[in-house]
């Protein structure tokens, strides 16, 4: 594991929010454009974590639609600020997580090498379509409710996941793993 530029991110607390600058209406365009792409199967993504019968992880193939792209931007300065370094300096790994209605996202951490910090970020999020539940060991789980427009930012040491899509409708986030350049193996 690399070390961290800011040892004292993680002393007292579990995890950090951001709220987006891009307005609403462009997060839910950003959400039915990938939707779009996730509905037509095509060519331009690429499943991995198969569990519980779904792909929790969904790449993109080919590089972003600006809009994308600016809050992919957006997500590195915040990332590089909490961290401490330059946004230059991070090399940002990112996917997408689609959960259709009776989903879970199983009990994971994000700490396998390059990765600083861990972190989501949420388009559209219907009533009662789960929360993200960081478990600290010896501590009580931590629920976290996700919020439309809002980063969580966390330890990728710190195991997590999400409850059961209870709303009836589709939720789609994107995760986020940071870390330094030069650092990559």
């Amino acid at each position: 594991m690399v070390e961290l530029h800011n040892p004292q991110l993680f002393s007292e607390k579990h995890y950090y929010t951001r709220s987006s600058r891009l307005d609403l209406q462009t997060l839910l365009d950003i959400d039915q454009a990938l939707e779009t792409w996730l509905d037509q199967d095509s060519g331009r993504l690429e499943r991995t974590h198969y569990f519980h019968g779904r792909h929790e992880n969904l790449y993109l193939r080919q590089t972003p639609p600006l809009a994308l792209q600016t809050l992919l931007d957006e997500a590195q300065g915040y990332a590089a600020e909490l961290i401490g370094i330059e946004a230059g300096l991070l090399r940002a790994g990112w996917w997408f997580n689609r959960m259709e209605p009776g989903d879970i996202t199983t009990l994971h951490r994000h700490d396998d090498g390059f990765e600083l910090l861990s972190g989501v970020v949420y388009l559209r999020v219907p009533d009662g379509s789960g929360e993200l539940v960081l478990e600290p060991p010896g501590e009580e789980p931590i629920p976290i409710p996700p919020r439309a427009g809002e980063y969580r930012f966390f330890d990728p040491t710190l195991p997590h996941r999400v409850t059961r899509n209870e709303s009836g409708q589709r939720r789609l986030s994107i995760g986020m793993n940071f870390g330094r350049v030069d650092e990559l193996s």
